[in-house]
């Protein structure tokens, strides 16, 4: 069994004694700096594999200080303004962090930025208004008092929010503010790409350049109490300029308004249905980025290095489902894990060498103080993650952050060692197989499809959000299940439903881009996911699945799931709900059902509908016949382990393969198990920190129960 490998740890200033035995204990190959620290020289000569971030659009503050009109910009908008006159004095940088942006005046505000009548939606002509240079206000004349009134413009960055992000939360109050600059302009591009060279010439003892990413920052905007205003992770709006406005009308044939990246105020949430602009402008990025991070990349390479990237930070335009991110050449990308979803969304990525996850905590003063309980957080971590991991495993895993604050823990120091080399035993004993699937895939439907793979229903990675958690469970759940899982988007279903594909999951509010929107008042989808359901196919809706009000209902695949969800308009039908008590779906759920949030008013419209559960006398489960085909409807699916076994039994309750789901399987819900064939032996997991016991299938057949301990894997040999 190996003791070393696959584990990469951060450094510390003034602790290298102490890192060597954590070194040992943890059997890392590998080490690399933190934001602010540097690989000392006793460190170096540990013949470890050393890893450096590097940060191509902010490691030369001088060029920064130099180039002021070369920093990197976005589109943002102000608050909404009423109109008590014919005119409107618009301070625009109200509820703006002041030391995070200025306003872009240098180049021609009259054609970049807009003055929108939010009540009728309509931009104001560039000549009924004025900007007070000194003020930052806009004054607007001729318009319509009690009207609503905002002003999109352009700003620059002058302190990149990463840095502003750590600045606070480790209390950098010495550090001076670093600006990010942008490679769109030619000569700050050669200067990046130069600088690149010198400092992997200084720096000969670097393994692995870990790039934090590349170029654009995802939108991330603090408010004037610097406090974040606008998150999310998914958002391109920081990278925007009157240079890349030029190309993209160069590239694409028409110019892009600054509604297209406001959008209504909205920065184009993932949540947002894309519109073909935005979807134009991602792609215009992100073939931009790819193009640009190649050179990055060539110059590691030619220096014998290799390039890793970080899915994080300034990820935007490296969309790795996205068809550039093969171009780039990546040796590896690492990413920070926050559970099941965010490891897949990591391991699952083609075209490079490796892959490595981040695990928590991060070595940092919000959880490592008195009080905190990083063990708990890391058990945790760990055990959430580990049933993706037997999945589809990444290659390497690690930690962040300041390790000396890890060290003022010693149970963590015990907790993690452990975590290694379970991690390490998994690899040994899989041996690069993959573990047994079902016998067809499961898709998950929505206007992204493959772009977003593991990403769905996401603000800012695997952060809790009270709207989403209902809906972010299912492919929680999907990460660690025996399925193969596909990404697919509504263009994809006119093409055709492949054949290997054997159920579909749509799931979320309506009018979300993971719901669909007007897509489901598009005919041929319809009749196509018609058609496809009842000659055989399965269909899972979660939430408001189909969901567009039109012609008397709000599920457009009404007839499919059999379920309906009023808003009150047929409050003067009649609604007659029963119970089935027994179903294949629920016979192991002995808990109770958790719906989450749930959704309210949804009835029955069909009689071959089957109520499994009833919330608040709505439908909150239900099933239901369509020709050979059969559909499920849940209001609501959280992660837990009941729900994973809920969604697993719906799975193979409408793919009509009931008989087939113990192929190889475990009874308890608190269990799961992962089966590899080619080097006969199976994991069986405990995802809870109490003692379990379970039942052990194999061909349908019980042939072991089995007592696991708090967060336990045990191996079995089945050949």
């Amino acid at each position: 069994m190996a003791t070393k490998g696959c584990v990469t740890i951060p450094t510390d200033v003034g602790i290298d004694k102490e890192m060597q035995e954590v070194i040992k204990r943890w059997g890392a190959d590998a080490i690399r700096d933190c934001d602010g620290t540097k690989l000392s020289s006793d460190l170096q000569n540990l013949n470890l594999k050393m890893y450096s971030t590097y940060l191509p659009t902010r490691n030369d503050q001088e060029w920064a200080k130099s180039n002021m009109d070369q920093l990197q910009q976005l589109y943002v908008v102000s608050e909404s303004n009423i109109a008590l006159d014919t005119t409107i004095s618009i301070d625009i940088m109200k509820g703006f962090y002041k030391e995070q942006f200025k306003p872009n005046t240098k180049d021609d505000i009259k054609s970049l930025w807009e003055v929108v009548d939010r009540t009728t939606g309509e931009k104001i002509d560039s000549n009924k208004w004025i900007y007070d240079y000194e003020k930052n206000y806009v004054i607007v004349n001729d318009i319509i008092p009690f009207h609503e009134y905002t002003v999109s413009f352009l700003v620059y960055q002058i302190w990149d929010p990463t840095q502003m992000y750590n600045h606070l939360t480790n209390n950098w109050g010495d550090k001076p503010h670093e600006m990010p600059y942008d490679g769109r302009h030619p000569e700050t591009f050669e200067h990046m790409k130069n600088y690149l060279q010198n400092w992997i010439n200084e720096n000969p003892e670097i393994d692995v350049v870990r790039f934090t990413t590349f170029f654009y920052h995802f939108t991330l905007i603090y408010n004037d109490q610097a406090k974040e205003k606008f998150v999310d992770w998914f958002g391109y709006s920081s990278s925007l300029s009157k240079e890349c406005l030029d190309e993209f009308e160069k590239e694409k044939g028409y110019r892009l308004r600054a509604e297209d990246i406001i959008d209504e105020g909205y920065y184009n949430s993932p949540f947002r249905i894309p519109t073909k602009e935005y979807l134009d402008f991602v792609d215009f990025q992100s073939k931009f980025v790819a193009t640009n991070a190649k050179e990055f990349v060539d110059i590691a390479h030619n220096a014998k290095k290799e390039a890793m990237m970080f899915l994080g930070d300034n990820w935007i335009g490296t969309e790795p489902y996205g068809k550039y991110f093969e171009s780039i050449g990546l040796d590896a990308v690492v990413g920070s894990v926050g559970n099941g979803t965010t490891m897949r969304m990591i391991s699952d990525i083609p075209g490079v060498k490796y892959t490595e996850g981040r695990f928590l905590p991060y070595f940092f003063p919000d959880v490592f103080r008195e009080g905190g309980d990083p063990v708990g957080e890391a058990r945790e971590n760990w055990t959430q993650a580990r049933r993706a991991i037997l999945r589809k495993p990444l290659d390497r895993i690690g930690y962040g952050g300041y390790l000396g604050l890890a060290l003022q823990f010693p149970e963590f120091v015990d907790e993690v060692e452990k975590i290694c080399e379970e991690f390490r035993t998994i690899h040994n004993n899989i041996q690069k197989t993959k573990a047994h699937t079902a016998p067809f895939k499961v898709a998950v439907l929505n206007c992204w499809g493959k772009l977003r793979s593991w990403q769905t229903n996401q603000v800012a990675h695997a952060l809790w959000y009270k709207e989403i958690y209902s809906y972010v469970g299912v492919i929680e759940c999907l990460s660690g299940m025996p399925l193969d899982v596909e990404f697919i988007n509504f263009e994809d279903i006119r093409k055709g439903i492949p054949s290997d594909i054997g159920v579909i999951i749509n799931a979320g509010d309506a009018m979300t881009s993971w719901s669909g929107g007007e897509n489901w008042i598009d005919e041929d989808i319809i009749t196509v996911l018609r058609r496809w359901v009842y000659e055989g196919g399965g269909f899972i809706g979660v939430g408001e699945p189909t969901a567009y009000q039109k012609q008397g209902k709000l599920f457009q695949l009404f007839d499919v799931l059999g379920v309906d969800r009023d808003l009150t308009y047929g409050l003067s039908y009649r609604k007659y709900n029963e119970l089935t008590k027994e179903h294949f779906i629920t016979e192991e759920i002995k808990e109770g059902f958790d719906f989450g949030e749930g959704k309210e008013g949804i009835f029955k419209k069909r009689d071959s509908v089957e109520i499994l559960s009833i919330h608040k006398g709505d439908i909150a489960l239900s099933t239901n016949n369509y020709g050979k085909g059969r559909a499920v409807y849940m209001s609501g699916l959280p992660y837990t382990p009941e729900n994973c076994r809920l969604l697993l039994r719906s799975i193979y309750w409408v793919k009509n393969m009931e008989n087939d789901m113990k192929e190889y399987y475990v009874s308890n819900v608190n269990t799961e198990c992962a089966a590899f064939t080619e080097v006969g032996k199976m994991a069986v997991i405990n995802n809870s920190f109490d003692n379990q016991t379970t039942d052990v299938y194999i061909k349908g057949e019980l042939v072991e129960t089995l007592t696991l301990k708090s967060g336990e894997l045990v191996w079995m040999n089945i050949k």
